[in-house]
């Protein structure tokens, strides 16, 4: 591995932009399988002369963090981990096409060209932070958070498909099931058992017709109901059902738990398996802003230091059968990841 990356790095490393994002596009890593994605990076970086870290988050899962001899001050993040299915690349004049085409491995080279562009300008006190699980339950990022580096850092440079726009403020996340319980009959006599499926459909009726704050930088809270389940047979009466559901959130998690408890009045049961607050960023003048809707990693990496985000592509391509990023938005990326980190270690 590292005897083929060492002849390609002589090159230039703009023209490897492209070649580099393709790479990391045909290696499959949909959450749970990034180590062999993990590997190609871990050599990649070593052979830059970055000191290399496999971080464990679980068995054959692992973060790289990659630094330099120097304090790393400053540290360019983005996640490994795409959503299913995969798409290989597929390169044309003027777009690379593929699975994390924007979400997030061009994202991924975009910042390893720009951090060897600032390591030839002289600066040094620069890191590289890729995580697992982000598109889960950001079990990498937790794990990254507790790694002794964090302290060192000043400004955490995360990558998320924006446009190539600074984002001032993400929306938080709350995600949760709902569970309901009846008693199983035969469907020929209903009235001998009790609809869990019914019960479930009465309580999503009044969660979705709830009035949900809004706030004025970050817009409105949204509910997705993502998945519905229950049942056995058309012909049996369901004695249990659920419901996931994914709440962007404007204000604080607690404020909606409350809500959503007093809308459910103990009809069903309420399970949290995440949730955390919505996000407001550091901006810098000069560049162009924007909010997103979405959620990052940026919340369980609090200890690396003041948080930006800026990514290149359009978060309405990711997670589609059409993901894409522009050449010239990777391209345009790369100089505003320089422009960016010159700018803060003016600050440090």
């Amino acid at each position: 591995m590292k005897r083929f990356l060492a002849g390609r790095i002589e090159r230039n490393l703009q023209m490897e932009l492209f070649e580099l994002t393709a790479k990391l596009i045909d290696i499959p890593s949909v959450s749970g399988a990034e180590a062999e994605v993990g590997h190609f990076l871990a050599a990649y970086l070593e052979v830059l002369d970055y000191r290399v870290e496999k971080q464990e988050v679980t068995p054959n899962r692992f973060n790289v963090l990659a630094t330099t001899s120097a304090s790393p001050r400053i540290v360019f993040s983005t996640h490994l981990d795409t959503v299913p299915p995969h798409i290989s690349a597929r390169v044309d004049a003027e777009r690379i096409h593929g699975r994390g085409a924007c979400d997030a491995k061009g994202i991924i080279a975009a910042q390893i060209v720009a951090a060897e562009n600032l390591r030839k300008q002289g600066i040094n006190q620069i890191g590289l932070l890729f995580t697992v699980d982000e598109e889960l339950g950001s079990l990498g990022a937790q794990v990254a958070n507790r790694h002794p580096l964090a302290a060192e850092c000043r400004y955490l440079i995360n990558g998320e498909p924006t446009d190539n726009r600074l984002a001032s403020g993400t929306k938080g996340s709350l995600r949760l099931t709902i569970r309901t319980e009846g008693r199983a009959a035969h469907s020929a006599y209903p009235e001998q058992g009790s609809s869990a499926i019914e019960t479930l459909l009465s309580v999503l009726r009044r969660v979705t017709g709830l009035d949900w704050p809004s706030d004025d930088l970050l817009g409105d809270t949204t509910c997705n109901i993502g998945v519905i389940a229950g049942g056995t047979r058309p012909n049996v009466v369901p004695s249990e059902a659920h419901a996931e559901l994914q709440i962007r959130l404007v204000t604080g998690a607690e404020t909606i738990k409350r809500m959503l408890e007093t809308a459910i009045d103990s009809r069903a049961q309420l399970e949290y398996s995440s949730a955390h607050d919505p996000v407001r960023l550091m901006v810098l003048d000069g560049f162009d802003e924007c909010v997103v809707r979405f959620t990052t990693d940026i919340p369980y990496l609090s200890r690396w230091g003041k948080p930006l985000l800026l990514g290149p592509g359009s978060i309405l391509n990711a997670h589609t059968d059409h993901e894409c990023v522009e050449k010239r938005e990777l391209e345009e990326a790369v100089d505003l990841y320089v422009r960016m980190a010159r700018t803060l270690t003016d600050r440090i």
